[in-house]
């Protein structure tokens, strides 16, 4: 019998982007690639994007938490990103957020080893990505 899998959403935003922009984002990501936006766990991002409204409005309007870790629970992450930014590690630490957070939620809800299944995607003001533990929900 197989269990439904952990699907995260792992997001980077910038300053003053709004929950509308992010879930434009989650939207077209989520279904270029034929998954519903319902068969979603949890959101994850970085510890400075805590208090971002847009992230926080995202999460109430989804009735989905939020998690955030900080960029040294991040950092075991960094050999399974699939982009590595500079410009985010000179903010954060961190050399991927979405992909990042995405892959330590999954592996905190789980204790399994998560994988990408969307790799970073990004918009003008946002990144997303989505990690899971389980089977394809394809």
């Amino acid at each position: 019998m197989s269990t439904a899998p952990i699907l995260v959403i792992g997001l980077g935003c910038r300053q003053g982007c709004s929950a509308e922009q992010l879930l434009t984002l989650i939207e077209n990501s989520l279904d270029q690639a034929g998954i519903a936006l319902s068969a979603i766990s949890a959101l994850a991002s970085i510890d400075h994007k805590r208090h971002e409204p847009g992230l926080r409005q995202l999460a109430a309007r989804l009735n989905l938490r939020l998690e955030v870790f900080s960029a040294k629970q991040l950092a075991p992450y960094v050999q399974q990103l699939s982009h590595r930014s500079e410009i985010a590690f000179e903010q954060t630490g961190c050399f991927g957020i979405a992909e990042s957070a995405a892959l330590a939620l999954a592996e905190q809800l789980s204790g399994a080893t998560p994988k990408l299944l969307i790799t970073r995607q990004k918009s003008p003001l946002a990144t997303f990505a989505l990690a899971s533990i389980g089977q394809n929900p394809r």
